[in-house]
């Protein structure tokens, strides 16, 4: 198991109030530790993801990962949070191995590639039941990865039978597993890249407000009056 560190400062938004200095000295110590988990199909990028964010750098050569652990330590409100970053094997092989590391995950990052139909279509049909099974109620962040090559020209001629899912797709399938965020990022170019992992925190630290359950149905009637002409 490797295990890399670093230190990163996310992108200020006062609408969210995520961001900030970096503090110096003693108040370097992290006052929060966020246990973050990247699953999905095998090959969706979800460790070129990692090693994007934590390392500004994309890795050319694909080897499945079996596990991996990063940690990165984000300023939020001029405050250290420690996030631990979770790789796991989208493939078959590890289905019994990678529940292992659900455990005491406080959110999820469920990535599907934007030129793979079928990986879009396992999120709903593997990785939801698979997650809800194993960690109920933990937040998921949705997220398309490899933007960069669905709108690429050689990429399309290369492969003529690819299907690109589209942002309205992604939306949708958004609204079907009930996330708070679905996030579309190259971690090629690295374009939103910290937007993805900004969004999990932040999802951790201001978890989006429930809508209460009604109770009972309230019986309603209508009355027609009738006034004299």
């Amino acid at each position: 198991m490797a295990k890399r560190k670093c230190v990163i400062e996310t992108e200020e938004e006062e609408e969210e109030e995520v961001g900030g200095g970096v503090p110096s000295g003693p108040q370097m110590s992290a006052s929060r530790f966020i246990k973050c988990v990247t699953v999905g199909d095998g090959a969706v990028g979800k460790t070129c993801l990692l090693i994007s964010y934590t390392s500004n750098t994309f890795p050319t050569d694909y080897v499945p990962t079996v596990f991996d652990n990063f940690s990165a330590n984000v300023v939020v409100n001029g405050s250290i949070v420690n996030l631990g970053l979770w790789d796991t094997a989208g493939q078959e092989d590890y289905n019994r191995l990678r529940p292992l590391s659900y455990r005491g995950a406080d959110v999820f990052i469920l990535a599907f590639s934007l030129i793979s139909k079928a990986s879009y279509e396992n999120v709903s049909k593997k990785w939801i039941p698979e997650l809800k099974h194993y960690a109920p109620g933990v937040p998921i962040i949705l997220v398309g990865t490899k933007i960069d090559l669905r709108d690429d020209k050689q990429f399309c001629l290369d492969h003529p039978n690819a299907v690109p899912i589209t942002t309205a797709q992604g939306e949708e399938l958004r609204k079907l597993i009930n996330a708070p965020a679905y996030i579309e990022c190259s971690s090629k170019t690295q374009e939103n890249v910290k937007g993805v992992f900004d969004a999990a925190i932040r999802v951790v630290l201001q978890p989006p407000k429930q809508k209460k359950k009604k109770g009972k149905a309230q019986k309603a009637c209508s009355i027609l009056l009738e006034y004299p002409s």
